[in-house]
């Protein structure tokens, strides 16, 4: 194996979440900045929200006739 093609291990990495939820963990780098994490996820909160992006969503909605 070639030596020194590895990148530097930080064991103590520490995450910010874009709802300013922190933690460590271990990575490659040493901050990481994320946009969603189990705090904040719809999965792990039991909230529901969509994303939508140019409308895309209600205009799915208007075309199938989905009311929700």
């Amino acid at each position: 194996m070639k030596p020194d093609i590895h990148p530097k291990y930080f064991p103590d990495a520490k995450v910010i979440c874009s709802c300013g939820d922190t933690f460590t963990t271990g990575a490659t780098q040493q901050e990481l900045k994320i946009e969603i994490c189990s705090t904040c996820h719809p999965f792990f909160t039991g909230e529901q929200r969509i994303v939508d992006t140019e409308g895309r969503v209600e205009r799915l909605r208007r075309r199938y006739n989905l009311n929700s």
